[in-house]
């Protein structure tokens, strides 16, 4: 059975998906390399589809087989957890997944006027355009480095809808935090997550103190900062005109809108956003 690890781009996930691989795939809690990222595979993409007669130049065909992929995953009878960037929702006639084949999700949103910052850096856009993508309910992603094959289509919708799919849904439960929450009570919150996966999955080991500290201690912004100077990091991107590395952790904590954006941009967002700032309590 699957445990969803989601949220929209650039919300917090990377930093999620550190801690929990840090608790529950090491003996003493201690996150020393992107590669413990591997134990939390992103969902979909094209190595869980194979076997599956689709259009690999059509996007969103493979939605026709998420489920079955996930059944074929879930063979195992084993509890696993999986990364999407993919909102709760139905696609045509394809739900994303269902009851058979998902304990539950934890999904993590951030500030929508940081996301944007984010994303203007990451994706190496301008901040007008990063706003649009936020706001296109018909947003979606897939491995652009692959030409002519939408196996890793993943329909993101915007911030707004993506949030709001796993936050209202009434097909799985599901574990919803602010990545202001985390970063401000990080041990408490994460105490909080390891207590819901416990419970969805039946896990009787109960909360250890000690590999939680460890968690916390070594997926700080700052150690895994120097994670990505020391060894790299797999989900840096290159930059388009100087094919140098963008560094993957930026500003974290240190990111600022409002030190980010002129006041006439503030405006545009707080009256775009208003009534999710509201709902979030932003």
């Amino acid at each position: 059975m699957i445990i969803w690890l989601s949220s929209y781009p650039k919300n917090g996930n990377t930093w999620l998906r550190s801690l929990i691989s840090a608790y529950y795939y090491t003996k003493d809690g201690f996150f020393l390399s992107d590669k413990q990222l591997n134990h939390i595979p992103q969902f979909p993409v094209k190595d869980y589809l194979e076997g599956f007669s689709y259009d690999l130049n059509l996007p969103g065909d493979t939605s026709r087989f998420w489920i079955a992929a996930q059944e074929k995953i879930n063979l195992d009878k084993k509890i696993k957890f999986f990364k999407t960037h993919s909102a709760l929702v139905r696609l045509g006639q394809n739900n994303f997944t269902n009851k058979k084949n998902t304990l539950g999700g934890i999904y993590i949103v951030r500030d929508p006027r940081n996301v944007l910052d984010s994303m203007s850096r990451h994706f190496q856009i301008d901040y007008e355009k990063a706003l649009d993508v936020m706001q296109d309910q018909n947003n979606f992603t897939y491995d652009f480095k692959k030409k002519n094959d939408y196996s890793d289509y993943q329909f993101i919708s915007s911030w707004e809808k993506n949030y709001q799919s796993w936050k209202n849904n009434n097909l799985i439960p599901v574990k919803f935090l602010k990545y202001e929450d985390l970063l401000k009570e990080t041990f408490l919150v994460f105490k909080e997550i390891i207590k819901f996966i416990n419970e969805i999955s039946n896990n009787k080991e109960g909360f250890s103190r000690e590999k939680a500290k460890n968690a916390v201690s070594s997926t700080s912004f700052e150690n895994l900062k120097k994670i990505e100077e020391n060894q790299g990091f797999n989900e840096g991107i290159v930059a388009r005109e100087n094919k140098k590395k963008i560094p993957f952790f930026n500003l974290g904590p240190k990111n600022e809108w409002k030190k980010n954006f002129d006041s006439k941009f503030i405006d545009k967002l707080n009256n775009i956003f208003e009534k999710n700032l509201i709902e979030l309590n932003y």
